[in-house]
């Protein structure tokens, strides 16, 4: 048993004038973002939503150093939670130096995980404005001329 494929029509040498698409501005905009870097898009998003953006991403900031300190201070061997995770074994060890404080170590790991709390921000960022425009609590944005 043998399956064939229908014909597929020949293409025409010209193509209709009112059938040509034209690309608009925010299919160029989608790629331009795709080739940012995440602090790129950061200042961005911050430069888009002001306020709300640096509010919420230092509110995560602070939220992810107290809960680094804590884990830290209650004695969990985070070089060993920092290895299994897929860090290189001669950047958790720059970070776990001897002797340093608990804050210093924390901070450390804050900053070591700062790529996940700036997708988070630049994630969740524009659903939060677009909830509050649509329950009323913000402005919708001013029409662009």
């Amino acid at each position: 048993m043998s399956l064939s494929l229908p014909p597929t029509p020949a293409l025409p040498a010209f193509e209709d004038p009112s059938k040509i698409t034209v690309t608009t501005g925010s299919n160029i905009k989608g790629t331009e973002e795709e080739k940012l870097s995440k602090s790129q898009q950061l200042k961005k998003i911050f430069q888009e939503y002001g306020a709300v953006a640096v509010s919420l991403h230092i509110g995560i900031s602070l939220i992810s150093l107290g809960m680094f300190y804590m884990v830290i201070s209650s004695g969990v061997d985070m070089s060993a939670v920092l290895l299994k995770l897929g860090f290189r074994e001669s950047l958790v060890q720059s970070k776990m130096a001897a002797g340093t404080s608990t804050f210093v170590v924390a901070y450390a790991i804050h900053k070591l995980f700062a790529p996940v709390r700036i997708s988070i921000t630049l994630v969740s960022v524009p659903l939060i404005v677009r909830y509050f425009r649509k329950v009323g609590i913000f402005k919708p944005p001013a029409a662009k001329p």
